[in-house]
């Protein structure tokens, strides 16, 4: 089921985390802090929506890390219902796509609660000062990925927010699956 997250809660302090990552380290939020701004995006596997623009989200990334931007991936979702989302299978993705930032897992589902996360991919953008400032979605594309030329919205918004520690206050929301919480 499709779902989009609420608009941005400008100035929300970011929630801090140790999680272990496909890398074989634990990784906290201030050891993720860039010295610009941190993305922290919740994704998964198996879903259609991250998959369409996964290869997008890698190039976007690449691009933040080079300018100060802290990013990370979290995936939150319950492996037993959903087995593709296993950590092995994080591991696995992970390296397949060579990700140029630590893929975390949520096993106890804590970390998307504290963020409020409601689907992936859900996008969570943040200033040097740790104060939200997008929550927005990647881009125009949906289940399939967009055009070529699709105006990069997260990318330009934590470019942004890298030179004025504001995001822009017009915001589209990420559009993808729910989280797959346990007992749900």
């Amino acid at each position: 089921m499709a779902v989009s997250p609420p608009v941005c809660d400008f100035g929300a302090p970011a929630p801090g985390f140790r999680l272990p990552g496909t890398d074989g380290r634990a990784w906290s939020f201030e050891q993720i802090r860039g010295p610009r701004g941190t993305l922290i995006l919740f994704i998964c596997n198996h879903c259609p929506y991250v998959m369409a623009v996964l290869d997008r989200i890698l190039r976007d990334a690449e691009g933040l890390i080079a300018a100060g931007i802290g990013v990370a991936a979290i995936s939150s979702n319950d492996v037993e219902a959903y087995p593709e989302d296993s950590f092995l299978n994080m591991v696995r993705l992970s390296r397949e796509k060579a990700f140029p930032f630590p893929y975390l897992f949520d096993e106890s589902q804590e970390i998307a609660k504290a963020y409020g996360a409601v689907c992936t991919p859900d996008f969570f953008g943040y200033n040097a000062e740790d104060a939200l400032q997008y929550r927005g979605r990647l881009d125009a594309s949906g289940r399939s990925a967009g055009p070529p030329e699709a105006r990069r919205e997260l990318y330009e918004a934590m470019l942004e927010i890298a030179e004025t520690g504001r995001g822009p206050a017009d915001q589209i929301p990420s559009m993808g699956c729910s989280i797959k919480w346990k007992n749900a």
